[in-house]
């Protein structure tokens, strides 16, 4: 049987979290889709509000109204378990965090930093008494170690589960660019490391903490061998996207369906990170600086040099959402060239639980 994922109070059927996706990927849609197979579906949170009316003249404001939207959306189309995913390095985090509290939402998925500093406005104790449960998610043992150090000395508690994602994820990574082919830093690797540095933690509070991989994670086999080393749960995006249920345009999704591997590739954003995309003619004119820098309309990212930057993410990730990729460019995972046709969330979760059952049965006691 294929073991269920337990994160606080919450019990997920089984140990699927489908990715957060933002600038519109994963809204309501699919995240309710994914909850009611038994899974955790969650709603990307930055760019929310782009395409709210009034997101040029209130940015903060159409984003957190978005934000809110969509979880009730996908609250009542769901019984089960619906997170949220919220970079930390958002102009707006501290917003998006208290709307998804307010919200009652199950889980709060932080990446893009560390959350190391309660968000502003927020009474100290907050976080620990809201039913909200808070998952770093991080690349390597030290950022865990960071971070629960931190909470464990600063607010006498630890996040309730770690994701940790390895180089092979979509979208912004968390590696230096040297270092995402390094084998030393596969996931599989950073799996018993993260395992580790956790294990205190669970001694000093006396609490289950699960372990969460992501990044590469394609087939149910691929499930079970990585829960083999030790993990509770894996996360994937780069599945859902090719699903009826995205919230994304069919256009968008036709660019993972059509993609061969050669056309995969490692970019630099503007925020100053290194990611994976999907290249196109798009992002062939920005490495031959055939681009111009835009007015930005909100500063999303605080890493973002907006004044040098050759185009705006959150507009070019937004246009492509749309189906517009002449304007943008879609981030994928590693994987994303062997996807050849859209299914539905139920067809996708039904195959992935076969392959990983069929792995167990093959493998030695």
């Amino acid at each position: 049987m294929i073991p269920k994922l337990k994160i606080g109070e919450f019990e997920s059927k089984i140990p699927i979290i489908q990715g957060g996706m933002s600038i519109g990927i994963s809204l309501s849609g699919l995240a309710s889709a994914v909850a009611n197979e038994g899974g955790i579906g969650v709603i990307g949170s930055a760019g929310i509000g782009m395409l709210e009316p009034d997101f040029v003249k209130n940015v903060s404001a159409a984003n957190k109204r978005a934000l809110q939207n969509e979880i009730r959306k996908a609250k009542k189309l769901t019984k089960g378990i619906i997170g949220v995913n919220i970079l930390v390095a958002l102009s707006d985090c501290d917003e998006l965090v208290l709307a998804a509290i307010d919200e009652d939402v199950d889980l709060i998925f932080l990446g893009a930093g560390l959350p190391l500093k309660n968000p502003k406005n927020m009474p100290p104790d907050r976080l620990s008494k809201a039913l909200a449960k808070i998952i770093p998610i991080v690349s390597s043992a030290r950022s865990a170690h960071i971070i629960f150090q931190y909470w464990a000395e600063h607010y006498k508690s630890v996040p309730n589960a770690v994701v940790v994602e390895g180089p092979l994820a979509g979208g912004h990574l968390g590696f230096k660019r040297e270092n995402i082919d390094n084998p030393i830093y596969a996931l599989e690797q950073l799996i018993p490391e993260v395992i580790s540095a956790i294990k205190p933690f669970e001694k000093q509070f006396n609490k289950n903490i699960p372990v969460i991989a992501a990044g590469g994670i394609y087939t149910g086999t691929d499930i079970y061998k990585i829960m083999k080393l030790g993990a509770d749960g894996v996360q994937m995006a780069t599945r859902f996207v090719a699903t009826h249920e995205c919230d994304a345009s069919p256009a968008f999704k036709q660019k993972y369906v059509k993609c061969e591997k050669k056309d995969i590739g490692i970019i630099d954003s503007p925020v100053g990170l290194p990611g994976r995309a999907i290249i196109n003619q798009f992002l062939e004119n920005v490495s031959q600086k055939m681009n111009k820098p835009l007015i930005c309309p909100w500063k999303c990212l605080r890493t973002c040099n907006f004044r040098k930057a050759p185009y705006c993410i959150a507009l070019a990730l937004t246009k492509a959402k749309l189906g517009n990729n002449k304007e943008g460019f879609c981030f994928a995972g590693a994987n994303a060239y062997r996807v050849d046709k859209i299914i539905s969330v139920k067809e996708l979760i039904d195959s992935l639980l076969a392959e990983y059952k069929k792995a167990a049965s093959l493998s030695p006691a």
